[in-house]
């Protein structure tokens, strides 16, 4: 989904926290106009790093080619590929419901 937005060259970002119960949580606000009539309803798409392999990353890198699509965790950037970044919080923003993701 972020990859997708990213290609369109519209700002991206993934926001990076620790939960209430210490597993960190990767996730992508994404606003969609016209989902079942509620304009702008906001979602957030996440993913609980369970093996922490997103821990020291800066970036998302993802590359799509005729062998399929490759995500890996990177501290620098890459060419060839989209580069999202990523945005540590403290918290979940308090938008967020339930905070306690797990």
């Amino acid at each position: 989904m972020a990859s997708s937005v990213a290609a369109a060259m519209q700002p991206t970002y993934i926001v990076r926290y620790r939960s209430n119960n210490g597993k960190t949580i990767l996730g992508f606000l994404a606003v969609f106009r016209d989902y079942y009539n509620y304009y702008g309803i906001p979602m957030f798409y996440y993913v609980v790093d369970e093996n922490e392999s997103f821990r020291e990353a800066k970036y998302v890198l993802i590359k799509l080619d005729e062998s399929g699509e490759k995500i890996e965790p990177s501290r620098t950037t890459k060419p060839g590929y989209i580069a999202i970044p990523i945005v540590n919080v403290e918290s979940a923003p308090d938008f967020l419901l339930p905070k306690n993701i797990e």
